[in-house]
């Protein structure tokens, strides 16, 4: 049988990039200086729980379940979603369609907000899934920070994450494994923080 380790690695590298652009304004705020001490972080970084976490007073939803308007009046806003019924033979990846566009519109003007969600795409069910994490995704506008955690992630069954490329590179490439192991060590674990530019609207929120 093929050694299917750099595949899964180059797969866990790629998935860690895409986290350290996910959020609006990371980029630009990685590749300059911005003043004062509430840009503290600003190139990405190891996961960490945002500083309101302990705060939150949680709003969990079921499967295609869709949040009050009133949610976005909420700072912070924590919201928990499951999302494991994206099925295409039931209509559940229909529900998960449907019920997208306002889970968006609650959080878009959110200073602070925390979403946990439970993913898993498959054909029809009981199927071994195409796709399937259990993530959480957070911003402070007003810190201007923001951070993104993968767990659990599998393709078609097969755990891919930086903690995946930590194991396949710590026998032979210590060293790098090490630095790597900062944003995931667990198989299927990816995460980071990275910094936010400067939003007005937020500037004065507390």
């Amino acid at each position: 049988m093929p050694d299917r380790r750099p595949s899964r690695m180059i797969a866990a590298l790629a998935l860690a990039l895409g986290l350290c652009t996910a959020f609006p304004g990371a980029a630009s705020a990685a590749s300059r200086p911005a003043p004062g001490p509430a840009a503290a972080v600003q190139v990405p970084g190891p996961f960490t729980e945002p500083s309101f976490a302990a705060t939150c007073t949680w709003h969990s939803f079921g499967e295609g379940e869709q949040p009050p308007w009133w949610l976005a009046l909420q700072n912070p806003l924590c919201v928990e979603y499951s999302k494991r019924d994206i099925t295409f033979d039931n209509g559940g990846a229909l529900r998960f369609l449907l019920a997208e566009p306002s889970r968006f519109a609650v959080a878009l003007l959110t200073c602070r907000y925390y979403q946990k969600d439970h993913w898993s795409v498959q054909a029809t069910t009981g199927a071994v899934p195409y796709v399937q994490w259990d993530g959480q995704y957070w911003w402070d506008r007003t810190a201007r920070h923001a951070g993104a955690r993968l767990t659990h992630f599998r393709v078609d069954g097969t755990p891919v994450g930086i903690g995946d490329a930590v194991a396949a590179l710590r026998p032979r490439y210590p060293e790098i494994a090490e630095v790597l192991a900062t944003y995931g060590e667990e198989s299927g674990e990816s995460g980071t923080t990275v910094g936010l530019g400067f939003d007005l609207a937020c500037a004065t929120a507390g």
